[in-house]
């Protein structure tokens, strides 16, 4: 199943690795992997994200080398961590991209199982696994490239923050094998652990607005959803010192009572984005209703409409995942 990405990559001289606009542990740490890898057979990477690498994540050495400006020279573009183009809307938007794309050579690497939407031709290398990390470490191996110590450190963070340190109900006893591999070659999972709780760290400022944030969490559909809505007055005074959503969400999720967390950030051109994290499977399910996706666990979505259209909306999904997993618990 490997061998038209390896042919694609044999094939290129200069690639560019893109991250969707939403970048986390999994995307980062995938690119800078690739960057390390196809980097040590002879090629020129590039690295490529529309958007800031936020500040959470640069506990993550090489995220400083991730460029905003996109090379339409490169002869590959490889996709991390999603066939989604509702994810890639500001690549897309970027003169010259959505042309570059439609005429040169595209492979997507991902471990998502939601069907693709790109609108342009691509070559998929997507298998449901724990990360895309995962992905990126069997396709190296098949191909025989050498994975060096800061690329093993690099795909050992990418399986650590989407599994969530390895709690995920998707981490297979291949997961710990593969984790294993990547500590043999020369990453840590304390040291990676010790730079991430660093950047961690909560300003009192920050301690006190997650305070705010509790308080105005909503409930619905008896007990079950948590709702927490982030005007963009607040995202642009605190997204720089830590991301709002994931000062509660993962909170949310663990009152009693409550299966699904969500958190809504609404933006002055119309945009709505939506982060989801559930107790049952069906966060992918929910963020697909607007045409987003993700894990069954954790996804997302972006959508531009207004936001007391929006929540009725996600009542309704919710309640529809709700009762389809509930369905399929009794059938088994």
């Amino acid at each position: 199943m490997y061998e038209d990405a390896k042919k694609l990559i044999g094939a290129a001289n200069k690639i560019i690795v893109i991250q969707a606009e939403n970048p986390d542990g999994d995307s980062l740490g995938g690119s800078l992997a690739l960057e390390e890898i196809l980097g040590d057979i002879g090629k020129e990477v590039i690295l490529y994200c529309p958007v800031e690498i936020p500040k959470y994540l640069r506990y993550i050495n090489g995220w400083d080398r991730v460029i905003n400006k996109f090379d339409t020279t490169a002869d590959l573009a490889i996709i991390v961590d999603t066939t989604a183009d509702v994810l890639l809307g500001k690549t897309l938007d970027t003169p010259g991209v959505r042309h570059y794309l439609e005429s040169n050579p595209v492979l997507a690497i991902d471990h998502h199982k939601t069907e693709s939407n790109l609108s342009f031709d691509c070559t998929l290398l997507v298998e449901e696994a724990v990360a895309t990390g995962d992905v990126i470490y069997k396709l190296a191996t098949d191909a025989g490239w050498a994975i060096n110590a800061q690329a093993a450190e690099n795909l050992l963070i990418a399986l650590m923050s989407d599994s969530l340190g390895f709690t995920t109900q998707n981490v297979s006893p291949q997961t710990f094998m593969i984790a294993s591999k990547l500590i043999e070659l020369g990453s840590s999972s304390s040291v990676i652990e010790g730079r991430r709780r660093e950047f961690m760290k909560k300003s009192p400022e920050i301690l006190t607005y997650k305070g705010m944030l509790i308080e105005r969490i909503e409930y619905f559909l008896d007990g079950k959803l948590a709702l927490i809505r982030i005007p963009f007055e607040e995202i642009q005074q605190y997204s720089d010192k830590y991301n709002p959503s994931m000062l509660v969400l993962d909170e949310m999720r663990l009152v009693e009572g409550v299966e699904v967390g969500v958190a809504i950030k609404t933006y002055p051109d119309g945009r709505l984005t939506g982060k989801l994290r559930s107790n049952l499977p069906i966060s992918d399910t929910i963020a697909g209703f607007f045409g987003g996706g993700g894990h069954e666990y954790a996804a997302g979505f972006r959508v531009y409409e207004n936001i007391d259209t929006i929540i009725p909306e996600l009542l309704t999904a919710t309640e529809k995942a709700l009762k389809g997993e509930k369905n399929d618990t009794k059938i088994q």
